[in-house]
């Protein structure tokens, strides 16, 4: 089965995202111009150790999870300082396989795609939108799951 198939299935039923982190990639000036920073808004993590991963994260970090979450594929979500959140929730078929997905904040995800696209990424979802959150996209490259987000 191909990470394109296995990923398709695993979101055919629920997206599960959470929000993490903010991180400044840039900051910088680029031949006169100003460079965007990156932010990484989202965060999915799919494990088969889901009570573990659980209780490592709120040892680590001190953020405490709730119960899970059925809408969400029976996620456990945590509530993070900067108003984001994060989930953990277990493979919800035998052959999803564990991932860790950021999904990285853009202005226009259908030119994110294009461009990932054009840069020999495959993309295994589309634009798609999320009632009341926003747009999200996924694409695939080296091996690598990356998430688009647009509020």
């Amino acid at each position: 089965m191909t990470g394109l198939m296995r990923l398709k299935g695993a979101l055919g039923v629920v997206l599960v995202v959470g929000v993490v982190l903010s991180v400044g990639m840039a900051g910088g000036e680029r031949e006169g111009t100003r460079e965007k920073a990156m932010q990484v808004r989202f965060l999915e993590i799919v494990t088969p150790e889901l009570e573990a991963t659980v209780a490592t994260l709120e040892a680590v970090h001190g953020v405490t999870f709730g119960e899970a979450v059925p809408e969400l594929g029976n996620a456990r979500t945590a509530a993070l300082r900067d108003g984001g959140v994060v989930s953990v929730r277990a493979p919800m078929r035998s052959t999803e396989t564990p991932v860790v997905r950021p999904y990285v904040l853009t202005d226009d995800i259908d030119a994110a795609v294009k461009a990932a696209k054009g840069q020999g990424a495959e993309i295994a979802i589309g634009p798609m939108e999320i009632p009341g959150q926003g747009r999200f996209a996924i694409y695939i490259l080296g091996g690598i799951e990356h998430g688009l987000w647009e509020d």
